[in-house]
Formats: C-alpha cells, sequence, structure tokens
C-alpha cells in the first residue's frame, strides 16, 4: 500500500509544481496593483507613480497605484500582506512601515519577515540636521558644544512623535550624549517656517522638504544621517564627517510582495523594478526628491529590515519613546 500512496504523492507534487510553473510562465496576463500605505501627493507616492508607470513599460501591463492610509502605514501594508500570493499585488514598503513600526508598536497585524518577499530596493534618503539662521553655531561640533554647554535650553523639530524622524532625531541625542528638547510637530511645513523664524533651533528630516530653503539660505545644514555626502548638497558634512560617529539614519523604499509569490514571478518583478529604477526618468524624480537610486538584488531589503528593527529598537528603548505623552 505504501508505494501506490507515496506514487500519488509524487504526481500530484508534479501536477502542482507545473501548475505553479505554467501560471508563472503566463504571468502578467492582467494589470498589476501597487499598495502605498502614504497618501497621495507625499514623496513615497510620487516616487511609487513613476516607478510603477515604467515597470508596466517591462512587463507589459498596467501597474495601478493605490493609496491605503492610516495607522501610520499599518493599514496599507497589512493590506499587502493579506493579498493573495499571486504577484498581481505588490506593495511600497519603507523604513516606517517595515522597520520603525516593528521597534514602536509590539502587536502589529502582520511578521515584516515572515508575510513579505522583498522585491528590490527603489532608493533611499538620508536625513538631515539643519539649523535655524539665528543658531549660534555654524557647525554641527559647535552645535553640539552648545547643547552640551547648556543642557536642556536647545530644541529640535520632528514631522512628529513616533515618525522615523523622532527616532533619527534621538539617535544624534544618544550619539552625541546631548539634551535637547524634542518638539514634535504634523508634518514638516510649518517646522520648517519656525525653523527660519527662529523659533526652534533644530529640525530632523529627509533631504527634499527642505532643500530649496537649504539652497536659498534660509536655513543651514549642518550635516547629513548618511556614511557618504549626498550629491543634491555635496558641501555639506556627513555627521561622522562632523564629529558624531554612528549616527546614520536613512529612509529607504523598496517593493515587496506577499509570502507565497512563485520565485520566478519575484524575478520578473526584480528585473522590471532595476530596469525602472536605472531608467533616467526614475533617477531624475528619485534626485528631485533627494533620494538615490539603489537597484539590486532582493535580499538587500531583507537586510536593512533585520538591521534597522534592531537600530530602531534599541533608540526606542533608550529615549522611552514609548512612555511619551
Amino acid at each position: 500500500m505504501a508505494r501506490p500512496r507515496l506514487a500519488f504523492l509524487a504526481i500530484l507534487i508534479a501536477a502542482v509544481t507545473s501548475s505553479r510553473l505554467a501560471c508563472a510562465a503566463e504571468w502578467p496576463d492582467r494589470p498589476l496593483r501597487l499598495i502605498v500605505p502614504f497618501s497621495a501627493g507625499s514623496s513615497s507616492d510620487t516616487i511609487a507613480r513613476i516607478v510603477a508607470a515604467k515597470m508596466a513599460d517591462s512587463l507589459g501591463q498596467a501597474v495601478i497605484v493605490e493609496n491605503r492610509v492610516g495607522g501610520s502605514a499599518i493599514i496599507g501594508t497589512d493590506a499587502v500582506a493579506k493579498s493573495a500570493p499571486d504577484g498581481y499585488t505588490l506593495g511600497l514598503a519603507n523604513t516606517t512601515s517595515h522597520a520603525a513600526s516593528v521597534a514602536l508598536t509590539p502587536k502589529l497585524p502582520f511578521d515584516v519577515l515572515k508575510d513579505f518577499v522583498p522585491v528590490g530596493m527603489i532608493g533611499q534618503s538620508p536625513f538631515v540636521l539643519v539649523g535655524s539662521p539665528n543658531l549660534p553655531a555654524a557647525t554641527l561640533a559647535e552645535f553640539v558644544g552648545l547643547a552640551k554647554a547648556k543642557p536642556g535650553s536647545l530644541s529640535y523639530a520632528s514631522a512628529g512623535t513616533g515618525t522615523l524622524a523622532h527616532l533619527a532625531g534621538e539617535l544624534f541625542k544618544h550619539k552625541a550624549g546631548i539634551d535637547v528638547v524634542h518638539v514634535s510637530y504634523r508634518g514638516t511645513e510649518q517646522s520648517t517656517l519656525d525653523l527660519m523664524q527662529g523659533r526652534i533651533d533644530l529640525s530632523v528630516s529627509t533631504i527634499a522638504p527642505t532643500l530649496q530653503q537649504i539652497r536659498g539660505g534660509k536655513i543651514k545644514a549642518l550635516a547629513v544621517m548618511d556614511v557618504h555626502r549626498n550629491e543634491m548638497m555635496p558641501d555639506v558634512p556627513t555627521v561622522a564627517e562632523a564629529g558624531v560617529a554612528g549616527c546614520e539614519a536613512e529612509l529607504w523604499t523598496a517593493l515587496v510582495v506577499p509570502a507565497g509569490v512563485p520565485s520566478a514571478v519575484v524575478g520578473r518583478l526584480n528585473q522590471a523594478l532595476n530596469a525602472a529604477v536605472r531608467s533616467t526618468a526614475v533617477q531624475d524624480t528619485l534626485r528631485i526628491q533627494g533620494v538615490e537610486p539603489l537597484p539590486g538584488p532582493p535580499e538587500a531589503v531583507t537586510a536593512a529590515i533585520k538591521a534597522d528593527i534592531q537600530k530602531w529598537r534599541d533608540i526606542v528603548v533608550a529615549a522611552k519613546i514609548g512612555e511619551q505623552k
């Protein structure tokens, strides 16, 4: 009896395998959707739309962007995790949705490592430390000196408590060994205005929201939180060059699919994504947003997720961010 059963199982496995291979060979035969867990018109949405349009050229099918906003990117990200693993639903993932959320939220409705398969990186943008024009410090080292001389007298702004900008600011405080008061805003527009008018001393944000004001001399960039200088502001030193080592913070952006998508489909998606990211149109759009293009293998996304979960979890604990009101 054992041999017939084994033979039947072998036939069944072969049938399932050949069926999945056939589906992968026919894929895609209809439009795909790209779920973006951020609002329409945001920097992430802009990036998603230009990448989706270019991927459609390679795939021969439209890639339709669908914004699912709410819960600090949790709602949209969960929708991706619970989608059918047929290769027709992709998700925009970034440091917020797949790393900071894990550090900040004990019980997520998904597991960022088990419920998703990475497709590949799109790019990353470092955070930048920007000073008020009234700040009596021309360099980051001078700012740190002022903060150490008068603990608690200086302030820094972020786009809100628990945002990645907030975590980046706390990382800077921790590595520099300074006491600077955090001021929480709803986004960067008002904080940039207050920074220009001297109501706050420092802001922490990605490059795009403040680049125009920096170039116009209305505020001053003290350092980029990256291992190398950014081509959008090549005269601005890195945090390490400015004297604060181990203080890198970047917002990376990637594409993922639900776990269970056939590897052959993931491979084709990766090829289409890399072709899009290498295109002139996408690279120009990314650089306007202050984003460095990073085409490459899916494994780069997994490595970034694992490293950032640990980094931001350590900062959340050290800064007691979950205890702040």
